[in-house]
């Protein structure tokens, strides 16, 4: 039925319904907790559901007749509803949502005392941060150092003395406090307030009765009840606390970060407007035709929680920013800060085969199974896990974990990724490049416009590799741009 490839243009179909209905629902007060409302695909299943309710109505309307197996109650109520379908007695619906209602207030409460105890740890921090001057505000990314290396910003730090590095609520203690050893890194947990996170167990997304009404209403009940089932609405909202009490205290003249358009972001921008703070998101990745939450068509305030300046990687992603509505002249090219060169490897057909997991622990489980199939058939293959979420396995004859990133690799037979951009660094570097199709889900497209890779799903991955050549180069600087430091240097020092 080729439903790898099937589920992923009917999620390319749909996306225009689910940026549509995010930006209608977040109107509501509560909206800024929920991925769903930030149409982010990596953090939000919805758009798989839409792409599964596509799938299924069409074969529906197909000869012979498919038996659709659904354990998930509130998809199952919302296939039961289209056209063409019989359905037997759905799946119960009331022990889901209790055990999610309860589990969601343990999350909660768990996440209040681990950030309450990282703010004690941290608190102190707050003394040593320098008031006014530019800023970047980043995750704590594990390339990240002490001496002023940034894993999202590269050299800028030690180009511009002058920055402070603010480290987002993601970032442990013990990182923050080995990266604060430079003098210029400090957490925003420092700005947080004990009495804030008494609130923490009790915030989440609320959306009111009339809101998830209409022909979604079951997927929408289904996003409302999953996302209250976690903690992630208690660190959305301590993330909102902490920056916007650290721009009162400190009041930066110009922050720049990772920009992704995610719920936090845009409250960070909101709140550096009311500041009289510049902002400035820079496009750290690359951005894919299904990385939804770029797209200014889901921010209920339309452009007004963007960033007033976004500087991109090179021509590539102010081409596909511009196709989600973001108009030209808010946007300009400063180049790769992260990936300042291609990485070196050659092409060998007799190498092994480099597989960089994703962030998805759902795809790279899948992965590590095709290759463990295809090891026994004669491949080998250096598994790399996501840096930010690994995925232990048991190592086998053929099947080798590996810490070392691709350019530190010598005669590459092929690259196997999914939703990373080490698949783009692949291309780049001339090596074959396959995009692992999961079977039950989407792994996002991260490829900008004008470069593509060959796609495989685990069936298809042994003809896949059997049938490799080196490809065609790829103009590396339409995609990366060399950095121009005059223009970081003008765009930081605005104030």
């Amino acid at each position: 039925m080729n439903l790898s490839a099937r589920l992923a243009q009917a999620f390319d179909c749909e996306a225009g319904a689910w940026l549509d209905l995010a930006r209608e629902l977040g109107k509501n007060p509560s909206a800024g907790l929920s991925n769903f409302a930030a149409v982010t695909p990596n953090n939000s299943d919805f758009g798989v559901l839409l792409a599964w309710s596509r799938v299924v109505k069409e074969l529906a309307a197909e000869v012979p007749v498919t038996l659709v197996l659904c354990n998930d109650p509130w998809l199952f109520r919302h296939l039961a509803a289209l056209p063409g379908i019989d359905s037997e007695p759905p799946p119960p619906l009331w022990w889901k949502r209790t055990v999610k209602f309860l589990r969601g207030y343990a999350a909660r409460t768990r996440a209040a005392f681990r950030l309450v105890g990282w703010h004690l740890a941290l608190r102190a921090q707050a003394r040593q941060a320098r008031a006014g001057g530019p800023a970047i505000l980043v995750y704590g990314h594990p390339r990240s150092r002490p001496d002023g290396f940034d894993g999202y910003f590269g050299e800028l730090m030690a180009q511009m003395p002058e920055i402070t590095r603010v480290l987002h609520v993601d970032c442990s203690p013990d990182c923050a406090r080995a990266l604060a050893a430079d003098g210029r890194s400090v957490s925003l947990h420092a700005w947080g307030s004990v009495t804030a996170a008494f609130a923490l167990p009790f915030t989440k997304w609320r959306p009111s009765r009339a809101e998830c009404d209409g022909k979604f209403k079951w997927l929408l009940n289904r996003a409302y009840v999953m996302e209250g089932g976690t903690g992630q609405a208690a660190t959305i909202a301590w993330q909102n606390h902490c920056q916007k009490r650290w721009l009162a205290a400190v009041r930066p003249s110009t922050v720049a970060w990772p920009w992704e358009n995610q719920s936090w972001e845009r409250e960070f921008v909101r709140d550096a407007k009311a500041a009289n703070v510049v902002t400035i998101g820079y496009q750290h990745t690359v951005v894919g035709p299904q990385l939804l939450n770029h797209s200014p068509r889901s921010n209920a305030d339309d452009t007004e929680s963007l960033p007033e300046r976004i500087i991109c990687n090179g021509p590539s992603t102010m081409a596909q920013l511009q196709t989600y509505g973001i108009e030209k002249n808010r946007m300009k090219i400063g180049g790769a800060l992260r990936f300042p060169a291609v990485p070196s490897v050659p092409f060998n057909p007799n190498g092994p085969v480099f597989v960089a997991l994703p962030f998805n622990l759902r795809t790279a489980r899948q992965i590590i199974e095709m290759a463990r199939v295809l090891s026994r058939r004669g491949f080998r293959f250096l598994i790399k896990s996501h840096p930010l979420s690994p995925c232990p396995f048991e190592p086998a004859p053929g099947l080798i974990a590996t810490d070392q990133p691709l350019s530190d690799h010598h005669g590459l037979r092929a690259v196997i990724y999914a939703a990373t951009t080490v698949g783009l660094e692949a291309i780049l570097a001339g090596l074959p490049t396959i995009r692992f199709m999961p079977q039950d889900h989407i792994s996002i497209d991260i490829l900008p416009e004008g470069v593509r890779s060959q796609s495989a799903d685990s069936d298809g991955m042994e003809a896949a590799l059997r049938s490799v050549t080196q490809p065609a180069p790829v103009d590396k600087g339409y995609v990366f741009s060399d950095v121009s430091w005059a223009l970081w240097q003008e765009e930081l020092s605005y104030a």
